[in-house]
């Protein structure tokens, strides 16, 4: 285990990078470690984490906008948006049950690795929600980029460079997120369907009517041990109760040609989709790897099929366009699974796996060489060094 700094403020954490730039020494940067498990791991004698850079430190309800220190936890933030009715817009998952951890992630992770949940169909993904970030670059420097209001020009737009970055680019030290008030209730239709193929044309049924449907997800018969024994096609409407009871009923009435049709209320739908979230319909067991795998919904069943090939299991979140994988931590399992992915013109994400394994496999695809060049230039701009998380996401960057 390498030795863990964790700063009391932003100016600590400045210094520590700063040092760390001249000594030319890498760090390993992270929150509360709660998905140490993700892409590559780092090799580094000393780990930067941002766990005591905690607390909301503004909230402003009526302008539905929230700040918050990077390492403050993401239950934290979601109790506090709950208290007045609000909620996070992309529904970022709860990681401790998928990497086996009692550790909750830190708003700071979740931001830079661009987590989102089924809500991204609706409304877009974690760093469309982002309004301004602070961090630390690999030079100590401390920059800001964006504000703290809906409407902003201040400077360059990192905000969206840095979610999705995993640490390499500037060590986050607070943001400020563009939040909504959270639906009154909600409910979710499972429309029972022969197969893969038929349960994407009630998915796209769905999404195409005008019921303002905000999640869906296909999962396949058993995609999890124990799990049900046919093919589900499950669509959630939110918004208002008497709103949602009206377009439910609307929506079930014209999915009946799809199969037969099961309506769930508020509850069930609200731990339903929590746990597809979490991608918790794959069961995947500790030993396993699971893999994140974005394709356009229609090449959806392909990847279940891969997924089957190796002797794993999966199911479809977004309507066909994300697949959850679990499987064999194998190389040739993982190569399988990649392969699917570029043939399907998709990109695939070694999730979670053994130590072994995420070191010895690409974990995302590689770039193409155009935009490999502007990411190199970017590092050396922000991270000349390469002191932060050094091949975290790719070997030697």
């Amino acid at each position: 285990m390498s030795e863990v700094l964790a700063p009391a403020d932003e100016a600590g954490l400045a210094g520590a990078v700063a040092a760390a730039h001249a000594a030319r020494e890498p760090l390993a940067v992270e929150g509360n470690g709660s998905k140490r498990g993700l892409l590559r791991p780092v090799q580094a004698a000393r780990t930067l984490s941002t766990r005591n850079l905690s607390g909301i430190t503004l909230y402003r309800p009526s302008e539905l906008v929230i700040s918050a220190r990077a390492g403050t936890p993401l239950p934290e933030i979601e109790a506090a948006l709950a208290e007045k009715g609000q909620h996070l817009i992309a529904e970022p998952p709860d990681t401790r049950a998928i990497f086996g951890t009692d550790r909750a992630a830190t708003i700071g992770g979740i931001v830079a690795a661009n987590l989102s949940g089924p809500r991204r169909i609706a409304w877009g993904a974690m760093r469309d929600h982002v309004l301004g970030v602070r961090f630390v670059n690999g030079q100590g420097e401390v920059l800001r980029s964006g504000g703290r209001v809906l409407k902003n020009v201040t400077g360059l737009d990192l905000c969206k460079l840095l979610a999705g970055s995993y640490g390499t680019l500037g060590v986050l030290t607070e943001v400020t997120l563009k939040v909504l008030p959270a639906p009154e209730s909600q409910a979710t239709i499972g429309v029972r369907v022969a197969d893969l193929a038929a349960g994407l044309k009630a998915l796209s049924a769905g999404l195409g009517s005008p019921y303002g449907v905000s999640g869906a997800a296909l999962v396949p018969a058993g995609a999890s041990p124990g799990g049900p024994a046919h093919t589900v096609a499950f669509l959630r409407i939110e918004d208002f109760a008497p709103s949602v009871a009206y377009r439910t009923a609307r929506l079930a009435q014209d999915l009946a040609a799809h199969g037969e049709v099961r309506m769930t209320d508020a509850a069930e739908s609200r731990a339903f989709w929590a746990a597809v979230r979490d991608a918790l319909p794959l069961g995947a067991a500790p030993e396993e790897a699971v893999w994140r795998v974005s394709v356009r919904p229609s090449a959806g069943p392909r990847m279940v099929g891969a997924a089957q090939a190796i002797g794993g299991r999966a199911f479809l979140d977004w309507g066909g366009g994300l697949a959850w994988v679990a499987g064999p931590a194998s190389a040739e399992a993982h190569g399988a699974i990649a392969a699917a992915a570029a043939a399907a013109g998709g990109t695939c994400t070694l999730f979670r796996a053994p130590e072994a394994l995420r070191l010895s496999v690409a974990v995302l695809p590689e770039e193409a060489a155009p935009l490999a060049a502007i990411g190199r230039r970017v590092k050396a701009t922000l991270d000349p060094a390469g002191i932060l998380n050094p091949g975290r996401m790719r070997a030697g960057l």
